[in-house]
């Protein structure tokens, strides 16, 4: 069957590549044309657009580049109805892709969308345009079951978090090698995860490496997203103690002590790496105030979201600064701390359900498109 698969951000070329594996091994003649990223082209398939050319973050950022995403809109429409899918798997991205669902619709397209935006912390009311446009739901948190069906009364399926999939199946490295190839010496690690995109990276590194200093018995170094160049880097890691390894955070995870986090799914794979953190967040003043009177949540991090506490220390906005990072770093490497922390993430991966994420969509996809046909 051919899958026409939409994900526009670095985590949806990660799942859409494990799903497109998953999609494979259950129908061997599935073909795929997707908007994705290097991983989703390893898998094999036509690609259409990278989502390093879609990635725009923040009210503000979105605004300025509405041209272009009008005109990627109309692209998409367009090359979906050249290919005549037999299913369209959307992969979060909602601002993009619940349009294009929209559209599907209405021309008798199968609509699977997996990962569900989060529209329990805004916009809630997309929950009509999903009613109304998306055939099957796939929901990878354990509280959006309820979210939906409870609440909303539209049934949905809860298949487990892929990242599962994704940590335990990877290669694992051996600590002292690793150092060894990537240059860094003995000492213990702390990770910067400061986001994937310019300005966001921008923002977190500024407060993030201004820590180093007090710090001289650990080393430093910033996991580089796959979206940026290492020359984007440069002015951040001539500070001494601090090193710059791109494409490796899972591995460069592995081997951490600890690690200061920008809010997002890197703060989920931290912790499934079981890895003490703090979660950082600091926005454009605008998108920050925007943001606080349409989000309703207790917590910014998926950690603590999941866990319903505060798991995790979240310093958000005018808290983000040296001398609370200094504070919250400190205390993540105190034995008792992260002993307590290590229970919290226990609980939390037998929350998120186990192993198989992929398999299980992959499963009921295929057993959807089969009968829509």
């Amino acid at each position: 069957m051919k899958y026409y698969i939409i994900a526009g951000e670095a985590s949806g070329d990660l799942h859409g590549a494990n799903l497109m594996k998953a999609l494979r091994r259950k129908d061997p003649e599935a073909t795929f044309r997707f908007w994705g990223g290097d991983l989703m082209q390893e898998i094999g398939g036509n690609p259409v657009k990278h989502y390093k050319e879609l990635a725009f973050m923040g009210f503000v950022e979105v605004l300025f580049n509405l041209r272009t995403i009008l005109k990627n809109i109309s692209f998409c429409k367009k090359d979906i109805e050249a290919f005549t899918p037999d299913a369209i798997i959307f992969i979060d991205y909602p601002g993009f892709n619940l349009r294009i669902a929209k559209w599907a619709k209405k021309k008798g397209i199968l609509t699977q969308y997996y990962i569900s935006p989060q529209i329990w912390a805004w916009k809630e009311n997309r929950i009509k345009d999903i009613k109304r446009d998306v055939d099957d739901m796939y929901v990878i948190l354990p509280f959006e079951k309820d979210f939906y069906e409870k609440k909303h009364n539209f049934p949905v399926h809860f298949v487990g978090h892929p990242l599962i999939d994704a940590i335990y199946e990877r290669e694992q490295v051996l600590p002292e090698i690793f150092k060894q190839e990537n240059h860094l010496d003995d000492r213990p690690v702390i990770a910067l995860l400061p986001g994937s995109r310019k300005q966001e990276i921008s923002k977190m590194l500024t407060v993030m490496l201004s820590v180093v200093d007090t710090y001289p018995e650990y080393q430093f170094v910033i996991a580089g997203a796959p979206s940026q160049e290492a020359s984007f880097y440069a002015p951040y890691i001539k500070k001494q103690n601090v090193h710059l390894l791109l494409n490796k955070t899972y591995d460069l995870l592995s081997i951490s002590n600890a690690a200061l986090v920008t809010s997002g799914t890197a703060t989920l794979e931290t912790a499934l790496f079981k890895v003490p953190q703090v979660v950082c967040y600091k926005g454009s003043s605008i998108s920050y105030q925007i943001a606080k009177r349409v989000i309703n949540l207790d917590y910014i991090s998926l950690v603590n979201l999941i866990l319903d506490k505060p798991a995790v220390t979240e310093l958000i906005q005018s808290d983000f600064n040296s001398q609370r990072l200094k504070e919250e770093l400190t205390n993540i490497l105190d034995e008792y701390k992260r002993a307590t922390l290590f229970l919290d993430y226990y609980d939390l991966e037998q929350k998120l359900g186990g192993k198989g994420a992929s398999e299980k969509t992959a499963a009921l996809i295929f057993d959807s498109t089969q009968k829509n046909k």
